[in-house]
């Protein structure tokens, strides 16, 4: 990007807009540090520099300068002779090791691997170097952190199709604390997971997992400079709510090597799961399902180990019936003229405790839920009801009674109220009218008529 004769990188012309905004006194430097990630005595400075040079001085200071260790022209040119001529087929290595023991020049296997890149030049050495990682220790108590994830594969080895199996394992102990097949890597699997690990330990403090789109929004690290300055957040996903509600902190693994325990343990069960199912003649999901939960058992008790710290880091769990409103799937819809919402091709009406219809605002939101056993329910105005499905017929009709007690009912005569404008015009005349003087009436004075 450029401004005038100033070119800037992308990181600095996020710097030239804020700076703007700052200027103009949209935001504060407060506001500014947080964005650009610099303190807020760097923000001054800046701030300062646009005052005096203008946007020059957010560019580098160095731009435009020739390093005084870069290597000369006349030195790469013969690196790339060399290359295509008596050393042709050396590695880099090796052709700095030539070049200064028989020609004198001294630069390293790096700057060679660089010079002949700049100059597509192919090197047949060259390999992918490893990266370097860093150990990290488990945590300190169970349930502190859960590594979640899928694997997809043919775990039935032909006897049915290929499934996916989810799963959930304890950082601190190795542990698994859920496991369930599906067709496919879905939201429905996780949830199921999800609720095994709740219902049998309770609530952990934290998950981390993957960037699927099934944990967090493709556009979460897509939000533009004025969202952030107005405070804006990106949308949860469904699993993100539901983590919400329960309080679970929820962490983004950037590699597979940094989720390890859990692409460890896709490799072991691989090589000992598939070999029980089919000891144990399993051909469907369902059965597959059903055998996981006693495979758990053993599992833990062969490979589990002891956290460090005796005491558990779980919250304890909500309840039965909470959790069963908040491990779902929701959908949101529309209630229509007749108190009726549309939800997978039917209609449905909202039922309270008493197993009376709700009556619905026409085009109000309701939250359509579907739980884990295939129930359906809906969350109305902040309470939980359940859903009754009726037929078209029975929808029209209702539509049919909903229109015609919001027919307007015939307007009775209008009697205004004691303190209505008119009255008080009314009553004030009529006490104007008592307070005057009564003069007799005709005949009282002999015939004469006396007016008011």
């Amino acid at each position: 990007m450029s401004r005038g004769d100033v070119y800037l990188s992308e990181k600095e012309s996020r710097r030239v807009y804020v700076m703007e905004r700052l200027m103009d006194g949209v935001v504060t430097v407060k506001e500014a540090s947080c964005v650009l990630g610099l303190s807020e005595r760097q923000i001054k400075r800046l701030k300062a520099g646009v005052k005096e040079r203008g946007i020059a001085a957010l560019a580098h200071g160095n731009r435009g300068r020739k390093p005084k260790h870069a290597t000369s022209k006349e030195v790469k040119e013969a690196i790339v002779g060399f290359a295509v001529g008596k050393y042709h087929g050396a590695s880099y290595q090796h052709m700095s090791e030539l070049m200064k023991e028989h020609d004198g020049i001294f630069v390293s296997a790096k700057t060679v691997g660089r010079i002949l890149k700049e100059a597509s030049i192919p090197n047949k050495h060259t390999h992918k170097t490893p990266r370097r990682r860093r150990t990290r220790n488990r945590m300190s108590m169970e349930g502190m952190l859960v590594q979640c994830d899928a694997s997809p594969h043919d775990w039935l080895e032909g006897r049915c199709s290929k499934l996916c199996l989810h799963g959930a394992i304890d950082d601190a102990t190795g542990k698994i604390f859920g496991l369930y097949f599906r067709p496919n890597e879905d939201l429905l699997g996780y949830l199921h997971v999800l609720k095994q690990m709740v219902e049998d330990y309770g609530v952990p403090r934290s998950i981390y997992s993957d960037g699927h789109s099934i944990f967090f929004s493709p556009k979460g690290d897509k939000l533009s400079i004025e969202e952030e300055l107005k405070g804006e957040r990106v949308k949860l996903t469904q699993f993100g709510e539901v983590l919400n509600q329960l309080g679970i902190t929820h962490i983004k693994a950037r590699s597979p090597q940094a989720k390890g325990r859990i692409e460890r343990l896709w490799e072991t069960l691989q090589s000992r799961l598939i070999v029980e199912l089919r000891i144990a003649n399993i051909c469907t999901m369902e059965d597959a399902n059903d055998f996981l939960c006693d495979f758990k058992k053993r599992f833990n008790s062969r490979f589990a180990v002891r956290a460090e710290d005796k005491e558990q880091a779980f919250r304890a769990n909500p309840g039965l019936e909470s959790l069963h409103k908040i491990i779902c799937i929701r959908s949101h819809r529309k209630a229509s003229n007749g108190s009726t919402i549309s939800y997978g091709g039917s209609t449905y009406q909202l039922l309270d405790s008493k197993g009376h219809v709700v009556p619905l605002k026409p085009k109000s939101p309701v939250c359509v839920t579907r739980h884990l056993d295939g129930s359906l329910g809906a969350l109305y105005s902040g309470d939980y009801f359940k859903l009754k499905a009726i037929s078209s017929d029975s929808n029209k009709k209702a539509i049919q009674e909903e229109n015609l007690e919001n027919k307007a009912k015939p307007r009775g005569k209008y009697k205004p109220s004691m303190d209505h404008p008119w009255r008080r015009s009314i009553n004030s005349t009529t006490k104007d009218h008592k307070n005057k003087k009564r003069y007799p009436l005709e005949g009282e004075l002999g015939g004469i008529h006396a007016p008011y």
